[in-house]
């Protein structure tokens, strides 16, 4: 077990990979993703906002009708964890900041549970969640709430609007993969994930229905599972994660100074499996725990020694208390 090299906790721009040469100060053209079709980037992404919403809808009236079973809270639970981690161990600790190490298969088996999100591929998340650590709220975040949206209250709310699900319908200030997720790009694995990707995003409601089918016994139990385990489970995992950056960025207590608008969000905690102690993230970016503190409910953090203790996860980044104690803000 490691702790991150003090270098890889100066700031904001810190995440383990390459960073932005020009610092924080303002991105480069080489800093930004160019979009090939970008009305057809909207329309899927617009299609993935809206049908869950549109999904809950129906659960709202299979609810009412008494159509609602048991086992289609079992199946949304099962699905919720497992996409859920597989973003937050995954794609993020893992995979965007090289919290620990692991074998190749648990790799692999993380790279396809956060796929089955359906966030976006694993080298776009990537790239566009380093790139936010360059540019945590400064002119080149992909999502800040602080950034040319005005002052007052309706500045306030059109910055937390973007930061919510607006950022994910532009393209001017998406990661550059090829300049931040570069050795992801060179991991034949994670490129076949990436290649893909609609597989694993259709395997997870496939997963879904079979879950519903083995444990009701019929097809409509399945597609019922599959309204929740997969519609349902997707409208909640999205806005937890979007929650990160637009309430993780605007509500909360800073304990440590990060020089960005990051805070830990106490109540966010648990249903974000760890990842809304968002100050001290962005304090060690590296750190496979989020949560610091006795406290600091972190169900990611504890998959992780999970996985250690079972010896699937080595080099595992902690932080001493002599280094936190040296960003903690003052007064």
């Amino acid at each position: 077990m490691q702790s991150a090299p003090s270098a890889q906790d100066a700031g904001p721009s810190a995440h383990g990979a390459i960073l932005n040469s020009a610092g924080a100060d303002a991105p480069s053209a080489q800093d930004i993703q160019p979009c090939s079709n970008e009305t057809a980037d909207r329309i899927a992404t617009g299609i993935v906002t809206v049908v869950p919403i549109l999904a809950l809808g129906v659960v709202v009236w299979q609810a009412w009708a008494e159509l609602l079973h048991w086992h289609d809270f079992v199946v949304f639970a099962v699905m919720y964890v497992l996409t859920g981690l597989g973003i937050t161990v995954g794609f993020h600790r893992h995979f965007t900041h090289r919290a620990f190490a692991t074998s190749k298969a648990v790799r692999a088996t993380l790279a396809v549970m956060g796929t089955m999100a359906i966030e976006g591929p694993i080298t776009a998340w990537v790239a566009d969640h380093r790139k936010h650590h360059d540019f945590s709220d400064q002119p080149g975040d992909p999502h800040s709430p602080h950034v040319d949206h005005g002052v007052g209250v309706r500045g306030a709310l059109r910055g937390l609007v973007h930061a919510h699900v607006g950022w994910l319908f532009r393209h001017d200030q998406r990661g550059a993969r090829a300049r931040y997720a570069p050795d992801l790009l060179r991991d034949p694995t994670i490129r076949f994930v990436d290649r893909t990707f609609f597989v694993w995003a259709i395997g997870g409601l496939a997963l879904a229905f079979g879950l519903g089918v083995a444990i009701g016994g019929t097809v409509t139990d399945g597609l019922w599972t599959m309204l929740w385990g997969g519609a349902v489970r997707m409208l909640v995992v999205h806005h937890v994660t979007y929650s990160i950056n637009s309430l993780c960025h605007f509500f909360g207590r800073r304990r440590f100074d990060t020089g960005d608008e990051s805070r830990n969000l106490m109540w966010l905690a648990l249903p974000s499996f760890g990842e809304a102690w968002h100050n001290n993230h962005h304090a060690f970016p590296t750190s496979a725990a989020h949560g610091m503190r006795r406290w600091e409910i972190d169900p990611s953090a504890l998959i992780i020694r999970l996985l250690e203790r079972l010896g699937l996860a080595w080099d595992v980044v902690r932080i001493s208390p002599q280094r936190q104690s040296r960003k903690i803000v003052a007064g």
